[in-house]
């Protein structure tokens, strides 16, 4: 019984494992090559598949999601013989998982060195300048290569992207002293610019303050004629109102001699032939007079006299 019973749990393995074989499941977005005796058969999509087992075997699965492979820093040559290294980094996608598996032995290879030969034939057509400024240009350029060329494996090439492109150490220094020096010089004319707009703003100031100082002084000036005129029209008004006699007028005459000779650089002052006038109105009024007043006998004559006023040592 024993041999019967090892040979039943034999069978029973095996038929195991058949059923194991022959139901295959696909994750989603994912294929798989089937071969039969080393022959494709079908690809298996997405689901449960069945197969025959032992005889049906899966040759590769494949995912066909959108891939993202970064390829390392590539030495590529400039137009103008200046070696840079760049980081390139691909975007693709499986679209058949048959052309992908027999067309090419390995298509992430196969991606990397066309990528660096198309890159190499790109970048030798340009200057530093361009390389530098053009990446648009050149990630269109190298896409369209390469879409092309992977058409036939099965690959669609969605994206592709320059991530860095590093210029010569000695290149990057002068470019570094270039960039610095056109900062300083951006600087240098935003600080003129700045002096020469304070300059003005200051000089409009100073114009200004000098109209308002003037319109001031002349606003004064005019007030303070015609505080004047006000005065003299009312000291008029007030002698004509007083009606003053000529006994007063001659008082006050005399009172305003001593401020005409007032200074001592006055060396020469002038006596008014009205004095006389003055004298014999204050004769009358005041007999102390009478003799000051009888001398000036030129009294009535309408002429100045001169006198020269005594130096003062």
């Amino acid at each position: 019984m024993e041999p019967i019973i090892i040979v039943l749990i034999i069978l029973v393995v095996l038929v195991f494992i058949a059923l194991i074989k022959t139901i295959q499941v696909i994750p989603q977005a994912s294929a798989a090559i089937v071969e039969r005796f080393g022959r494709y058969t079908r690809t298996l999509n997405a689901g449960l598949n069945i197969v025959v087992p032992f005889i049906d075997t899966i040759r590769n699965r494949i995912d066909l999601r959108e891939q993202v492979v970064p390829f390392p820093p590539q030495p590529v040559i400039t137009q103008d013989n200046l070696v840079v290294n760049i980081d390139t980094v691909i975007y693709y996608q499986v679209t058949d998982a048959r052309a992908a598996t027999y067309e090419v032995a390995s298509y992430i290879q196969a991606i990397e060195q066309l990528t660096v030969t198309t890159l190499r034939n790109i970048i030798g057509g340009m200057d530093l300048e361009r390389t530098l400024t053009s990446r648009e240009e050149i990630n269109a350029a190298l896409r369209g290569v390469l879409d092309e060329a992977t058409g036939k494996w099965g690959i669609r090439v969605n994206r592709v992207e320059l991530k860095a492109i590093e210029p010569p150490t000695s290149i990057q220094d002068s470019m570094e002293k270039q960039m610095r020096a056109d900062r300083d010089k951006r600087a240098a004319i935003l600080q003129a610019e700045g002096v020469r707009q304070s300059e003005i703003l200051r000089a409009e100031g100073e114009k200004q303050s000098q109209i308002l100082r003037a319109e001031g002084e002349a606003k004064a000036a005019a007030l303070r004629a015609e505080g004047e005129a006000q005065a003299v029209r009312t000291v008029f008004e007030a002698i004509h109102a007083g009606d003053p006699d000529q006994k007063l007028l001659s008082y006050q005459y005399l009172q305003m001699l001593p401020k005409i000779a007032e200074g001592d650089a006055n060396k020469l002052w002038i006596v008014p032939s009205e004095i006389g006038d003055a004298l014999k109105g204050l004769s009358g009024a005041m007999g102390n007079f009478g003799q000051m007043g009888g001398g000036s006998g030129n009294g009535g004559n309408s002429g100045t006299e001169r006198r020269e006023k005594p130096s003062i040592d």
